[in-house]
């Protein structure tokens, strides 16, 4: 399976990242970070909210490990935002293009859930 390393060095902290910035889009529903890695936590909310869609005990099962054993946002991924997206197939998050950072000139974008 080909993936961005997106700077990690192990598979552990890459996952580790993408959970907490999951988990940050989900409770903040608007984080700004670097173009590769929003398209990679793109992937896992998208993920995360059809998992709420089911409405499973095994679904709910799967969420809490894919965020770390993180209830209260899990909570609101199957209470909140499930509800708001069960008409919509697909397609949970937004990204916009910001200017470059200082420094290293990384791409930024803004990363949110469509309303």
């Amino acid at each position: 399976m080909a993936y961005r390393k997106l700077g990690t060095t192990t598979s552990e902290h890459r996952r580790a990242m993408l959970a907490n910035l999951a988990k940050q889009v989900i409770t903040h529903e608007r984080i700004e970070t670097t173009e590769a890695r929003a398209k990679e936590v793109r992937k896992l909310v998208d993920k995360l909210i059809t998992l709420g869609k089911k409405g499973t005990v095994e679904a709910r099962r799967d969420a809490v490990a894919i965020l770390m054993n993180d209830k209260e946002v899990t909570a609101k991924v199957f209470n909140d935002l499930a509800k708001r997206y069960e008409e919509r197939n697909g397609g949970y998050t937004r990204i916009l293009k910001l200017d470059e950072r200082r420094g290293d000139y990384a791409p930024k974008v803004i990363i949110e859930l469509i309303k």
